[in-house]
């Protein structure tokens, strides 16, 4: 089975259009099968977009996993000035990433990378992910790692997960990690969680 977390280009395509509006903002976005919540933006990148819009971003920010590009064109669409690098392993969703960012008339670095694996150079002010549950905690904690090892210092992690879907746990790995981690956002089930990198 193909999963949307995979390189799964022999899928066939059945492209799509939808429209999402958020903080009075609409954007359009083309979607096609094999890529995550292809019906439209999911509640939980909903959830994640209001909680990282309350906090203080600039800089340089990561959008790991970034799917068809939703989080990485609201972001720059409402701040002009940050830099968006936007990631997947999955070629069809970076794809469709770099078509939406030329639908809603943004620019973002788009490209496809397993993780940090074409990024070993690149460090950030932020990261932000909405990461692929079902690729299991192995792969999910392995993130969390890399996203620390690419974190410039006072940078800053935030992470959408379901309560039901290891939440609590992924706190508690990530609190090990960082010495730090809050829940900044709870609605419906989905926990929004906040780290920062701090070093001496």
């Amino acid at each position: 089975m193909a999963h949307y977390f995979t390189d799964n280009r022999n899928l066939s395509t059945n492209r799509k259009e939808h429209s999402f509006r958020f903080l009075g903002h609409f954007f359009d976005f083309i979607t096609d099968n094999g890529v995550f919540s292809k019906n439209g933006v999911d509640y939980g990148t909903l959830v994640l977009l209001e909680a990282v819009v309350e906090q203080n971003i600039h800089g340089t920010i990561l959008d790991l996993g970034c799917g068809y590009g939703p989080i990485s064109i609201v972001l720059k669409s409402l701040y002009s000035d940050i830099d968006v690098t936007s990631v997947d392993v999955n070629p069809r969703a970076v794809e469709l990433t770099q078509l939406n960012c030329d639908k809603n008339n943004v620019k973002c670095n788009v490209l496809v990378s397993d993780g940090f694996s074409q990024l070993k150079e690149s460090s950030f002010d932020v990261v932000i992910t909405n990461p692929p549950i079902r690729a299991g905690k192995k792969v999910i904690y392995q993130m969390f790692d890399d996203a620390y090892d690419h974190l410039n210092n006072e940078g800053k992690l935030l992470v959408v997960i379901q309560r039901k879907q290891g939440a609590e746990s992924a706190m508690r790995k990530l609190a090990e990690l960082f010495g730090n981690c809050d829940v900044v956002s709870k609605d419906r089930g989905y926990w929004v969680l906040y780290c920062q990198k701090l070093t001496d």
